[in-house]
């Protein structure tokens, strides 16, 4: 199965809905959402679900998308760099819908207060747990900035997001803001923490003395499924 460019955006669109508020709808409205929010299409042979940018943020929040992004020379107007009713019509979604919330800056404060909130570790952890059945042998990436962002993230030096993320199900990660915390803590993670659990992956972290490789820069996963 091959997807457009349309239908795979409206893929992405609808993960990055999932964990739009459905206590706002009654509830044969929320059922009907929960299940179109989660029923993403499965194409090839090979999955991987991936997360980026949390920013240490376990909760819901109200999140709005840029009113800019400014693509260069070639990329100028190009997606991903089209916002609001451009994008929206380079996508094929429909204005005042909760797609459109999810993509654009549009009526944010009308379409916050009938959609509620969005995200949290609970909502992605319906989606990755409903995916990954769907989906034997499917990988869980975690693109980094995920532990530094927040008062708690802070207070435990990043524990609380390590925890989340262990019960989350990543199988391979790698680090940006994570390094804020340190070479030796961001090591200790990765031994301790994240020891037969998760990969943390990084092909340019290397010591100071002969330039040698800190963390794999790669893994290798097969699957039987």
């Amino acid at each position: 199965m091959s997807l457009s460019k349309r239908e795979f955006l409206q893929v992405l669109g609808a993960a990055s809905a999932a964990g739009l508020g459905l206590a706002q709808y009654a509830d044969a409205d929320a059922a009907t959402a929960e299940r179109g929010l989660y029923e993403v299409p499965r194409f090839g042979n090979v999955s991987l679900l991936h997360m980026t940018d949390c920013h240490a943020q376990l909760l819901p929040i109200h999140f709005r998308e840029p009113s800019v992004n400014l693509g260069v020379g070639a990329m100028s107007g190009q997606l991903p760099h089209r916002v609001g009713e451009h994008l929206l019509e380079a996508v094929g979604v429909r204005p005042g819908t909760l797609l459109a919330h999810a993509y654009t800056f549009l009526d944010f404060e009308k379409a916050a207060r009938r959609y509620g909130k969005v995200g949290g570790f609970a909502h992605m952890a319906t989606l990755v747990k409903r995916l990954k059945a769907s989906r034997p042998g499917a990988l869980l990436l975690d693109g980094g900035d995920t532990w530094q962002g927040s008062a708690t993230s802070l207070w435990t030096n990043g524990q609380d997001m390590v925890d989340a993320c262990k019960l989350l199900g990543v199988d391979v990660m790698t680090g940006h803001w994570e390094f804020t915390y340190g070479q030796k803590r961001v090591q200790q993670i990765v031994d301790e923490d994240f020891k037969g659990r998760i990969d943390f992956v990084a092909q340019n972290v290397r010591t100071t003395d002969f330039g040698d490789e800190v963390f794999k820069p790669t893994r290798c996963a097969m699957s039987t499924a």
